[in-house]
C-alpha cells in the first residue's frame, strides 16, 4: 500500500512540474531584441529581394571585373576568406553579400572623379553557385539547401530533416537582406502547418533559425532520470519550495 502511495505522489509531483512548466514557458519574454537599431516593422510579410540580388558574391569566388576604358584596371579578381578583393588604385573591396551589379557600383563609385570622370563597370561571375537558404537551429539536419523553384518555409524545414526534438514551434525566425536592410520574420510553425495562415516563401541567402524549448528540455531531463531519484518524497518536497 505504502508503495502504491509513494507511486501516486511521484506521478502526481511530476505532473505537478509539467504544469509549473507550461506556465514558466507561457510566460516566456516574447518581446522582440533590444539590440540597436531593431524595431518592429509595419509589415504583414517580409519583403521580397529583387530578382538581380538572388546571386550575392562570396569567399574565394573568381570575378570578371571590367573598366570600359581602363583596361589596365580589367581583368579576373579572386575573393579571400572574407569575400574581399584588392583592386588597383583602390585597395581592399570588400564585396561580400554584394549582387554583382552592386559590386560594380562600389568599384565605380571610388574610382569617379578621382581617376575616371564617368567609369562604366561590370562584374562578371566566372561560376555562379546554385542558390541556397541556410538552415539551423532545431532542426535534424542543418545546412545550406538548395532553392529550385519556388520554396516555402515548410519545405526548406522538410528538406533539413525536419524539426527536431526540442524544437520551439512559436519562434522560427527568416532572416532577410533587401537592399542593404536586414529583416527579421517571426513565424509560428505550427500554425502554418494548421492552415491558420500561409505559408510564406522562401527565397535565395535566407536564413532559417528554429528555436529551443527550454521547458520541453527540462522536463524530459527530469523524466529520463527519475528512476534514479530514491524517493519521491525529496521531488516533492523540492517542488513545494
Amino acid at each position: 500500500m505504502k508503495k502504491i502511495n509513494s507511486v501516486k505522489k511521484f506521478r502526481a509531483a511530476i505532473s505537478g512540474l509539467a504544469l509549473v512548466l507550461v506556465l514558466s514557458g507561457c510566460a516566456t519574454d516574447r518581446s522582440y531584441g533590444k539590440a540597436p537599431g531593431i524595431e518592429i516593422a509595419e509589415l504583414e510579410e517580409l519583403p521580397a529581394p529583387g530578382v538581380e540580388n538572388l546571386y550575392v558574391i562570396g569567399p574565394q569566388e573568381r570575378l570578371q571585373v571590367d573598366v570600359v576604358g581602363a583596361e589596365r584596371l580589367s581583368g579576373t579578381y579572386l575573393t579571400d576568406g572574407q569575400g574581399r578583393i584588392n583592386f588597383p588604385l583602390v585597395g581592399i573591396l570588400d564585396l561580400n553579400g554584394l549582387a554583382p551589379s552592386d559590386a560594380a557600383g562600389l568599384i565605380a563609385k571610388f574610382l569617379e572623379g578621382r581617376y575616371l570622370l564617368n567609369p562604366q563597370v561590370r562584374v562578371i561571375p566566372s561560376e555562379i553557385p546554385p542558390p541556397t537558404v541556410s538552415v539551423g537551429g532545431q532542426v535534424n539536419k542543418p545546412g545550406e539547401y538548395a532553392v529550385l523553384g519556388r520554396q516555402t518555409l515548410l519545405r526548406v524545414v522538410n528538406q533539413a530533416g525536419g524539426l527536431a526534438e526540442y524544437a520551439k514551434l512559436d519562434d522560427v525566425l527568416v532572416l532577410r537582406t533587401v537592399d542593404g536592410q536586414r529583416y527579421i520574420g517571426a513565424y509560428n510553425i505550427q500554425a502554418i502547418q494548421r492552415g491558420n495562415y500561409g505559408d510564406p516563401t522562401v527565397y535565395p541567402n535566407d536564413i532559417v533559425i528554429v528555436g529551443d524549448s527550454p521547458s520541453r528540455r527540462r522536463l524530459d531531463s527530469i523524466l529520463r532520470f527519475a528512476p534514479l531519484l530514491s524517493t519521491s518524497a525529496i521531488l516533492i518536497d523540492r517542488i513545494g519550495r
